[in-house]
């Protein structure tokens, strides 16, 4: 098996995932999984569509991520794994579509509008 390469985009993280054969090492940014993402639940974002195709410790994963928050590139991450896995395997598409890990999440940050507060905040309007 060649290296897979695949991109995840969620708000304004990225993260491009290349997937090896391997025992199932998962680096992050030159980083342990565990020392990059440190609470359980981002860890959990990451492993879950590993565990949902039982292929835990059968691939070595190398991933680059920038921009965003934590909690946006976890999900990237989770979607660049999730495409890499369909590719090892045609029959993953069909446990992973189901629980919505191959679509991209395309909610973003609206915009702060000229002469609001935030995006729909506005300036308190007092009659005196």
């Amino acid at each position: 098996m060649d290296v897979i390469h695949k991109i995840g985009r969620r708000k304004t993280a990225v993260a491009r995932v290349y997937v090896a054969q391997g025992k199932g090492n998962i680096t992050i940014n030159k980083k342990d999984l565990a020392d990059y993402f440190t609470t359980g639940t981002l860890q959990y974002k990451v492993n879950q569509p590993l565990a949902l195709t039982n292929n835990e410790g059968n691939f070595d994963i190398t991933v680059n991520v920038y921009g965003g928050g934590i909690t946006g590139q976890a999900e990237a991450v989770r979607l660049a794994i999730s495409r890499a896995l369909c590719e090892v395997d045609a029959e993953n598409r069909a446990i992973l579509k189901p629980e919505g890990l191959l679509t991209r999440d395309p909610r973003m940050v609206e915009r702060k509008k000229f002469g609001q507060k935030k995006a729909r905040k506005k300036f308190q309007f007092s009659k005196r």
